[in-house]
């Protein structure tokens, strides 16, 4: 059964519904856990570099961005862990994935930028395509 849950996360609509059904599935499993990756992507990055007062306000920020996600998981008294990351979303959520063996992977369909998803690629396909485990892609 599902023990470990990667719920990879960008402050979406579809981020959140991806939520609630990792949220649905780990609490019927007394053991789960779900790991809540957000990648802070290079390119939106430099930008909310430029306009934050400093690495503590940067961080203040991004969990600010978590905390929908994690109202919802604590909500249900589920067991999680929050992990922020830098670099491409798809390539490291797969990287993460990948390495630590997880059980299950959920992502929304749709991220914040559906102009680089249409020239790109979205991260949920990239994802579904090169992770080692099954995927659950909400819309």
């Amino acid at each position: 059964m599902y023990k470990r849950i990667v719920l990879a996360v960008d402050g979406s609509k579809n981020a959140l519904r991806a939520t609630d059904e990792a949220v649905k599935i780990a609490s019927l499993i007394p053991e789960c856990k779900i790991e809540v990756v957000y990648v802070a992507d290079f390119s939106k990055t430099k930008n909310e570099i430029l306009h934050s007062q400093g690495k503590e306000a940067l961080d203040f920020t991004r969990r600010k961005r978590l905390s929908p996600v994690e109202d919802k998981i604590k909500l249900k008294n589920i067991a999680y862990e929050i992990k922020i990351f830098h670099g491409d979303p798809g390539p490291t959520i797969i990287e993460y994935a990948n390495k630590e063996k997880v059980d299950w992977v959920v992502i929304g369909s749709r991220g914040l930028n559906t102009l680089q998803e249409m020239v790109l690629g979205s991260v949920s396909h990239k994802v579904v395509k090169r992770v080692d485990c099954p995927v659950l892609v909400v819309k």
